[in-house]
């Protein structure tokens, strides 16, 4: 047969390598696709409630090191067991009761009670394409390449969550990234020094400098600015860490805007702030777009570049009624930026390292209204303060032993 390879460049999914196989003598075909990109900073897990036919129809990116798993079936496709691949659910499921009906005339010769368990099990996954009952699916990604379709795009779809984490050390060992454990000068002083280390640009992945510096924001917190600048293609981009604690409280931040004046207030979203405009029923997830330091405007325009580079409501597979949808929603941002249409813009940080510029300071803001509050439990187990101690370890340690 013939394989065909192509380097081929996803909004989302940077640079893939499409593979297809086609058998003449039988007819046989085969698409695989392996990333060729980056690997993302953080890892993403998709966990999505199967509740009707049209979720088995949702397209679905799992890369190679990806795990799908079925909880109810006590069922998992392992990391690094099959090559990535761009399907559906139904696909996933399709293919997996490919590859255990492929063994199993073997099987029934050498053990008739392994063989009819497994057939069993295959009748369990069939079952699971009628949805006769609803079932979970999640794809947990440390690489932060695959997706999962969101058909209800711009607007969050209650029924699929997306968690970003960091790896963790074994799962940045099976990536084969290396960690640098060398210990930090504690004698350097970051606050009057500019640091520029050696990196990739993440467009075209040609050798550039980053810099980062520590910088005090007024009426706010220090935080650290990392901006990265391309010789080679132009490309710029900045990113904003907090250089801060967790606050003991998370931040709720609601402005209302009314003026075009508006799009002028600094900005500062960490990581684990999330965003959300009502009058638009859109939300964005802590993590999506990382950290950044900008305007109100920069910010909303990074929104409507990420809604418009939407992989599955471009090419060939996208359906002209999402299209319209996106089209709708990005006029509708954009009359927001020109102070046509009034709206409230929310942003709601459970680490309370988030900013929005007061141009009333040290006056209050009448547009803008601060709140905190204690977070839940889900929320401290998403920043790691569940089983995070700070007090007493030493003492519990030396008992323990």
């Amino acid at each position: 047969g013939v394989t065909r390879l192509l380097l081929t460049r996803i909004p989302f999914f940077k640079e893939i390598i499409v593979s297809s196989f086609a058998c003449d003598s039988c007819s046989w075909s085969n698409t695989e696709i392996q990333s060729a990109g980056r690997i993302q900073e953080q890892g993403v897990r998709y966990t999505l409630a199967v509740t009707s036919r049209q979720d088995m129809n949702r397209e679905v990116v799992k890369t190679d090191c990806a795990t799908a798993r079925i909880p109810e079936l006590d069922f998992e496709i392992p990391a690094f067991t099959q090559k990535g691949v761009l399907t559906t659910i139904e696909g996933i499921i399709d293919r997996a009761v490919a590859g255990l009906e492929q063994d199993q005339p073997v099987r029934r010769a050498r053990d008739e009670e392994v063989a009819s368990k497994i057939d069993e099990f295959i009748g369990k996954l069939k079952q699971l394409k009628e949805v006769r009952s609803s079932f979970t699916f999640i794809i947990d990604d440390p690489s932060g390449n695959s997706f999962v379709e969101n058909p209800h795009a711009p607007r969050k779809d209650d029924a699929l969550a997306v968690t970003r984490y960091r790896r963790t050390p074994q799962q940045a060992a099976l990536l084969g990234l290396e960690l640098d454990e060398k210990p930090a000068d504690p004698v350097e002083d970051l606050r009057n020094e500019v640091l520029q280390f050696n990196t990739n640009c993440p467009e075209c992945n040609a050798p550039a400098n980053t810099n980062m510096k520590l910088v005090q924001i007024p009426h706010f917190k220090e935080v650290i600015i990392m901006a990265t600048n391309c010789d080679s293609c132009g490309h710029r981009t900045n990113e904003v860490k907090s250089g801060g604690a967790i606050e003991p409280q998370g931040t709720r931040i609601t402005l209302r805007i009314t003026d075009p004046s508006d799009m002028t207030r600094d900005i500062l979203k960490s990581e684990t702030c999330s965003v959300e405009i009502p009058e638009l029923e859109f939300e964005l997830g802590m993590g999506v777009l990382g950290g950044k330091f900008t305007t109100l405007e920069g910010l909303l325009k990074d929104i409507a570049d990420l809604v418009e580079r939407n992989p599955f409501t471009l090419g060939d597979s996208s359906r002209p009624s999402k299209t319209e949808k996106l089209r709708e929603f990005v006029g509708k941002l954009h009359e927001i930026v020109e102070g046509k249409t009034k709206a409230h813009f929310i942003m709601d940080d459970p680490a309370g390292n988030s900013y929005l510029q007061n141009v009333y300071a040290p006056e209050e803001d009448p547009e803008l209204k601060v709140e905190r509050y204690e977070r839940t439990f889900e929320q401290n187990e998403d920043l790691g303060l569940n089983d995070m101690k700070t007090e007493g370890y030493e003492s519990e340690g030396a008992s323990g032993r």
